[in-house]
């Protein structure tokens, strides 16, 4: 399985997580489950305005590099131009997981901050409960509970 993240924090945050799963259905990934939307905090910066994130479960045969190209022009598409990193977009999409397989060549998988991510982990444990880290072997439940408390709480089902 593939596991997509797809955030945004500027604009119509919801429409634009439809439009990118919607553009993700037109070049062939299919979607097999998407959790619910989930808001947080901007980080580093929580002054930012609030992203909403999904998590998407996918069986897509693309391989990482192509699924990158496909964001990135998916992202643009949505309007996001290059900016400073982790400054307010109106669309993210990222590979959190491919396959169970540990990557470290042109693109890092699974991503290497998303068991430190509150927006990535809860909406992947609402979708893939049974899901184990490839790299760590830490079970999705053990890495939500090894987040920070106030990662916890502050997390809101929109």
């Amino acid at each position: 399985m593939v596991y997509i993240g797809i955030g945004s924090n500027l604009g119509n945050r919801i429409s634009n997580i439809e439009k990118a799963k919607y553009f993700l259905k037109l070049n062939g990934i299919e979607i097999l489950k998407s959790s619910s939307f989930y808001e947080t905090f901007s980080w580093p910066d929580p002054k930012k305005p609030k992203f909403i994130n999904i998590v998407i479960k996918s069986n897509t045969k693309e391989s990482p590099q192509k699924l990158i190209s496909i964001f990135k022009t998916i992202e643009k598409k949505l309007g996001r131009s290059q900016s400073i990193k982790n400054s307010p977009r109106t669309c993210d999409i990222d590979i959190i997981s491919y396959r169970n397989k540990i990557i470290s060549k042109n693109v890092i998988i699974p991503h290497k901050r998303m068991s430190k991510r509150n927006f990535v982990l809860i909406p992947l444990l609402e979708i893939d409960p049974n899901w184990i880290h490839p790299k760590t072997k830490k079970s999705i439940k053990k890495l939500i509970f090894s987040l920070p408390i106030k990662d916890i709480t502050t997390i809101k089902n929109f």
